[in-house]
C-alpha cells in the first residue's frame, strides 16, 4: 500500500525528524544525537522513507571515515498538508490522523515532563488551554490571518545564544523542546 503524504508526516518518529530538520541541515548521525531515544535502525528507516517520498532531501554528501555521510534538509513547502491532501479522507481517516497528531503532542509533553525533577511551567511558558471564541466565519478567517502574520517573524529566527527550540501546537501554550 502506497503511503500518502499525510501518512508519512503524521507518524510520531517521522514528525520528530521533520521538526528537528526545520531550518537546519543535519546528517543522520546528528539526527541520532538530537533524537537520542529513537533506536538508530528505526531512525534510519524513517529517514529513508521521508527521503524516498521527497519530503526531506540530501543537500550535501561528505566523506567521513571512508564512507559517504548524507546531510538532510527539509522543505516546508513540500510537506505542507493542503486541501488536496485532505479532500478524499473519510471521517475515520481524519480521526486516525488527528490521533497520530495528538500522539506527537503527548510525546513532546511527556519528554518535557521527564526532563527534570524541577519543572517550572511559568518560566518555561508551558501550559495547556483551550479558548472558546464567538466569531463569524469572516472574523475567524481574519483571526487566523492575523495569527499567521504575527508568528511569521518568529519563524525566521536563527539559532543563537539564549535561544532554544520550542514547539507551539495550535491552541496550546509553548512547549520547550530538548532537541
Amino acid at each position: 500500500m502506497k503511503k500518502t503524504k499525510v501518512d508519512l508526516i503524521l507518524h510520531p518518529v517521522r514528525m520528530r525528524i521533520v521538526m528537528a530538520l526545520v531550518g537546519k541541515q543535519l546528517s543522520a548521525q546528528e539526527l541520532s544525537e538530537t533524537l537520542k531515544d529513537v533506536p538508530q535502525a528505526t531512525l534510519y528507516r524513517h529517514i529513508n522513507r521521508l527521503a524516498d517520498a521527497g519530503l526531506i532531501e540530501v543537500v550535501e554528501e561528505r566523506a567521513v571515515r571512508g564512507t559517504l555521510e548524507k546531510v538532510y534538509a527539509f522543505d516546508t513547502r513540500k510537506s505542507r498538508l493542503g486541501a488536496e491532501d485532505l479532500a478524499n479522507l473519510s471521517q475515520e481517516d481524519h480521526m486516525h490522523y488527528f490521533m497520530a497528531f495528538i500522539t506527537t503532542l503527548l510525546d513532546d509533553f511527556s519528554r518535557y515532563i521527564r526532563q527534570s525533577e524541577e519543572i517550572d511551567f511559568v518560566a518555561d511558558g508551558v501550559g495547556y488551554q483551550k479558548f472558546p471564541l464567538t466569531l463569524s466565519d469572516e472574523e475567524f478567517k481574519q483571526m487566523n490571518q492575523a495569527l499567521n502574520e504575527a508568528l511569521k517573524p518568529f519563524f525566521e529566527k536563527e539559532p543563537a545564544p539564549g535561544r532554544r527550540r520550542r514547539s507551539h501546537p495550535s491552541g496550546a501554550s509553548l512547549l520547550p523542546s530538548r532537541e
